[in-house]
């Protein structure tokens, strides 16, 4: 049975409630940051409404604050979210062919790494409305907790703060369990990168190249090597 976009929407909605809640913990801390490299309130909510990257977005205001140049920023920002070009990729080939190309420059927009991981997991086609309903509720609360972070975070606990930027690793938790649960090779190739992050962090030479480029090497070694050995075979249309 074909589901409507109205139905997709609802499940996005649903399934975007703790990544909403997530996001709003967890840029609060980002909203402290913000203020520290000289924001102000309105000005760190609108990027985060620009640039949907927690990564990226700490790392910016860290090198603002710091004095570094334009140049220095952009390059950070390539370097720090050039793993979205790949979730780009991936998420194009759960795409129906027939879809329009102004719901695809949507999705591009906000992928993130939250959003990625559920989009992806859908079986079959995707549809862009599951999304748009994740977005609705995570972006919005993105924003708003930079903007408060940057208005009140000061005021509060340090123990809270740090207590809340754990949030955003509890929702990848969330997102790799299930599947990892269901599927042996799922579970073996998530062991297999945590293994090869933690490697790559200790091991001389790599340890030296930056973080973003680190995810972006162990994403194609790993996923390129799972889907030699472990292809996925292609559905039905009636299956899709």
């Amino acid at each position: 049975m074909i589901e409507s976009n109205k139905t997709w929407y609802r499940k996005g909605l649903t399934d975007g409630v703790p990544i909403a809640l997530g996001y709003f913990a967890v840029s609060f801390t980002l909203g402290i940051t913000a203020k520290n490299a000289g924001f102000a309130p309105f000005q760190s909510m609108l990027t985060s409404m620009l640039i949907n990257a927690s990564a990226g977005e700490f790392a910016g205001f860290t090198l603002i604050a710091a004095g570094a140049g334009f140049l220095e920023v952009a390059v950070m920002e390539f370097i720090a979210n050039a793993r979205y070009l790949l979730m780009s990729c991936a998420l194009s080939q759960k795409l129906s062919p027939d879809t329009p190309l102004r719901h695809r420059l949507i999705l591009g927009f906000y992928i993130t790494d939250e959003f990625f991981g559920l989009s992806i997991a859908r079986p079959g086609y995707l549809n862009p409305f599951y999304t748009y309903g994740m977005i609705t509720l995570g972006g919005p609360a993105w924003a708003l907790g930079t903007l408060l972070g940057c208005i009140m975070g000061n005021v509060l606990p340090v123990s809270i703060v740090n207590a809340l930027s754990v949030g955003l690793y509890g929702m990848f938790l969330a997102i790799i369990i299930p599947p990892a649960r269901k599927n042996r090779v799922i579970a073996g190739l998530v062991v297999i990168s945590m293994a090869a992050s933690y490697l790559f962090e200790k091991l001389p030479v790599v340890r030296d190249i930056s973080s973003g480029i680190r995810i972006i090497l162990l994403t194609i070694l790993i996923a390129g090597a799972a889907a030699v050995l472990f292809p996925i075979k292609e559905e039905s249309e009636h299956e899709r």
